[in-house]
């Protein structure tokens, strides 16, 4: 966690000193490496997490873990953006850069998780294969290539849907400060109670039950955007879209994050959160790379619908995964 969490602060507070046109691939090669560091780090802290938390907290320990998570995010999706209306952008990602310092601290002063009279891997093999091994042995090639399957396809739709909101909000005439301040006060709050109710709600249902009813939450939240797009520049909207989007996101992802965590061995917890995070992020990482053409070719209203009915598919997998009548272990708040 400390070296991932360092070469990220100083790739974020390096980029902010290359202009994008005239310097393309120093600013290729600095996101390149923030992207390659913090899916890294994503790993550790969320093997991290999971050595941490016994198997009745993995529910509610997952819904905090989502809602700081998304706390953060308003650091360069709100303040970031306010404050590029009045100083340079050098300084804009000194600053944001200079947050990690909170997550280096807390790094430096945490122990090491309990092993619980688990044996740490002692050859690459037992560390990289053996974890395959056990995942695909569990119940089969075809039961695996279905879980992997939901994994990438659950939140495809959402990730697509906000991976262009800033450029969608300035699109429709909000400046920055507009987005950011709106971002601040919706956002916020909405994530901080959705955080709060997932954690609540995954101790009096379930963890399959809750990717059902919080997967609901989050197609619509897509809708809201589409809505949105036909309305235009009305700030009420907007408040009422970002709000709405960190609600239903982060119930959907408490939930979500938490069934990765049922699914993985706690023999092998950062081989296998690896390839269950990793596939969750490739839909962030190369299906959005081509949202923008999209767009293009079918409008933002249009592409909101897109984004809404690429959602469906990872909540008919539940049918297979996690169907409603079948009960799977509750969980208890930490």
């Amino acid at each position: 966690m400390l070296i991932t969490q360092t070469v990220i602060m100083m790739a974020i507070m390096c980029l902010g000193f290359y202009d994008p046109i005239k310097d393309i691939w120093q600013v290729v090669i600095l996101a390149t490496a923030i992207a390659f560091f913090s899916a890294s780090q994503d790993i550790v802290v969320d093997a991290y997490r999971r050595e941490w938390l016994a198997e009745d907290q993995l529910g509610s320990g997952t819904a905090i873990f989502v809602n700081a998570y998304k706390l953060s995010t308003l650091v360069p999706g709100s303040l970031s953006l306010i404050l590029s209306d009045y100083v340079p952008w050098d300084i804009v990602f000194l600053i944001t850069g200079s947050f990690a310092v909170v997550g280096i601290i807390t790094t430096l002063v945490l122990p090491e998780p309990s092993l619980r009279g688990r044996i740490p891997p002692q050859s690459l093999r037992e560390a990289v294969v053996d974890p395959f091994k056990e995942f695909i042995s569990r119940r089969g090639w075809s039961y695996a290539l279905i879980i992997l399957a939901f994994i990438f396809l659950y939140k495809l739709g959402d990730s697509m849907a906000t991976a262009l909101s800033t450029p969608f909000y300035m699109d429709l005439g909000f400046t920055r400060t507009q987005i950011g301040l709106v971002a601040k006060n919706a956002g916020l709050w909405a994530s901080f109670v959705g955080g709060l109710l997932g954690a609540y709600w995954l101790q009096k249902i379930t963890i399959s039950r809750g990717l059902w009813i919080f997967g609901v939450f989050q197609a619509v939240a897509i809708l809201g955007f589409a809505v949105l797009a036909k309305v235009g520049l009305s700030q009420w909207v907007l408040a009422w879209v970002i709000g709405f989007e960190a609600f239903a996101v982060g119930l959907g992802t408490a939930a979500f994050t938490a069934f990765i965590a049922q699914t993985t061995d706690p023999r092998y917890t950062a081989t296998q959160f690896a390839l269950f995070t990793s596939l969750a992020a490739v839909p962030r990482t190369f299906i959005n790379s081509i949202t923008g053409y999209i767009v293009e070719a079918l409008g933002w209203f249009n592409f909101y619908i897109l984004c809404f009915a690429l959602a469906l598919p990872g909540m008919l997998l539940l049918m297979k995964i996690a169907p409603w009548g079948v009960n799977d272990k509750k969980v208890t708040l930490t």
